[in-house]
């Protein structure tokens, strides 16, 4: 997968789609951030898409809206980042028009810009390929926390996704399978709404 091209800025149409649909689109794509003054970036290989108030294991499910969630509700190229087991972050990306709360979770990089930030706010990660294996991992290495909930990944200067690619992953190269960790959903557990790039070593776990 070439990784270098840089056709600016995801346009916020991108992002007006049902969520298993972005889910898919960002395969591909380049999330970057600003944090700290440093560009780091990757590109995103591993994705779930929670499909809102009608799915058990999104954080809209019955159409809970929060504090904590109100970024799922804002519209599509919103980032929602939540904060889990009191100990990690997690970014998503908002999809859809606002009052329709769905989103999809970014679960792993092909880290590029910024190795040496990435290294020295991961502490010790053993290999390239395990900086930003996970969501947590991947928003430790670029600095995400919950301070950049609601940024706006379109036009902001903090964080914001660039365009690689003109079309989508072929079919061919993407797996799919269910969610992780999401055991609680009852017959949500089983949807096939996890995508990954099927030949990427940089994923969180293997292919489905």
């Amino acid at each position: 997968m070439t990784t270098r091209r840089n056709e600016g800025r995801l346009p916020r149409s991108f992002f007006v789609t049902d969520a298993a649909t972005l889910a898919r689109r960002l395969l591909g794509q380049r999330l970057v951030s600003r944090i700290g003054g440093t560009r780091t970036s990757g590109i995103i290989v591993e994705t779930e898409a929670y499909l809102g108030p009608e799915d058990r294991a999104a954080h809209s499910f019955g159409g809970r809206r929060t504090p904590a969630n109100e970024s799922m509700w804002g519209g599509g190229g919103q980032a929602y980042v939540y904060f889990v087991y009191g100990m990690h972050h997690c970014v998503n990306v908002v999809a859809a028009r606002a009052g329709n709360p769905a989103a999809v979770l970014v679960r792993a990089l092909h880290p590029e810009d910024g190795l040496d930030a990435m290294l020295a706010r991961r502490g010790s990660a053993p290999r390239e390929t395990s900086l930003c294996s996970g969501p947590a991992k991947l928003c430790e290495a670029l600095g995400i926390t919950r301070a950049h909930d609601g940024e706006d990944l379109a036009e902001g200067r903090l964080l914001f996704l660039e365009r690689v690619r003109s079309r989508a992953l072929p079919r061919s190269s993407i797996a799919v399978g269910p969610r992780i960790g999401i055991d609680y959903a009852g017959d949500w557990r089983d949807a096939q709404l996890r995508f990954a790039v099927r030949d990427s070593p940089h994923l969180s776990r293997p292919a489905p």
